[in-house]
């Protein structure tokens, strides 16, 4: 599920893109709506590693049998993990499948890296473990499942391949995993069927998802048109301090900050300061944070004395 937070991430880089690349309103967009609905393709992409490894963990189980010199292991493989009840689920899905076929097959081209990936597992205590458990059913399976993505996401090697799909996906990486493991672990023996609806980052059939991508959108559309006005202000409260010196990436938070305080009444100030001192702890200098919420505090009496500011409803706006 989307966060307000992680949306106005993405319209800070949609803004600071198209500053350099000189892009019309309607083109960013068109950008805009692009990036965040390719967030469900590299989450798709991601989920795809489980499926793909226990593909993998089929065949070389299936080789060790044939080898001229075989163990006793060898010709009685554990087909514990390939035979897991938490990922057979999962690729029996209606949805999943589909999403697989339109978006998963990244892994088929990187067969040798997903194979050393399965060779490096079963040297890990917890593939181990999960090998040796006396107990059995979908609850272990599951545990073992949600423990291989972790594993999975913080092996560079798949997410430099990923990485390189796409500039953005490097950024986006850990908080699409993240929303990743936290859905596999809500999701329930009695519900995980053929067709239960499978849950995305970003779902059109979700309202709050089309609510929250129609405040980015509306944030977007405030800032690109405040920009001129915003850049005055900030200008006029510089002290000892020429406008081209400051960071443009401070510039354009605090443009987003304006058009979200005067196009936004029921997100309180507060929030809308608190959340741009932390964009720019992940955008900009440490100084930045300072500098930013000085000169919105001195913008918030400017927009107050012209009343432009209006707060309407219980100041409860999700984030």
């Amino acid at each position: 599920m989307l966060s307000r937070h992680f949306l106005r991430c993405k319209v800070l880089q949609t803004l600071y893109s198209g500053r350099y690349e000189n892009l019309d309103a309607l083109t960013l967009a068109h950008n805009f709506d692009y990036h965040v609905g390719h967030l469900n393709q590299l989450g798709i992409l991601q989920l795809a590693l489980l499926p793909a490894i226990v593909l993998s963990a089929r065949e070389v189980l299936e080789d060790g049998k044939k080898k001229y010199h075989r163990t006793h292991e060898d010709e009685n493989p554990n087909m514990r993990m390939v035979e897991n009840s938490f990922i057979r689920r999962m690729t029996d899905n209606y949805e999943f499948k589909k999403h697989l076929a339109e978006w998963g097959g990244c892994w088929d081209t990187h067969s040798d890296l997903v194979r050393e990936t399965f060779l490096d597992l079963r040297t890990r205590d917890f593939y181990r473990d999960y090998l040796a458990n006396p107990e059995e059913g979908f609850a272990v399976d599951k545990d073992f499942a949600i423990n291989l993505f972790r594993y999975l996401m913080n092996r560079e090697a798949l997410v430099t391949v990923l990485a390189e799909r796409s500039l953005l996906w490097e950024d986006d990486f850990e908080q699409i995993a993240q929303y990743n493991f936290m859905m596999l672990k809500g999701l329930e023996e009695q519900a995980m069927d053929e067709a239960m609806q499978w849950p995305l980052m970003y779902d059109r059939r979700r309202e709050k998802d089309e609510e929250d991508m129609s405040f980015a959108r509306q944030l977007l559309r405030a800032a690109l048109s405040c920009k001129e006005e915003a850049e005055g202000l900030i200008r006029q409260h510089l002290q000892g301090w020429e406008f081209e010196r400051v960071s443009p990436m401070d510039v354009q938070l605090i443009i987003m900050a304006v058009a979200e305080l005067v196009s936004c009444p029921s997100i309180p100030e507060k929030v809308t300061v608190d959340e741009y001192i932390e964009l720019s702890k992940e955008f900009s200098s440490e100084r930045s944070r300072l500098f930013i919420n000085g000169i919105l505090d001195k913008l918030i009496l400017d927009l107050r004395s012209q009343g432009r500011i209006q707060k309407s409803g219980r100041g409860l706006a999700e984030l």
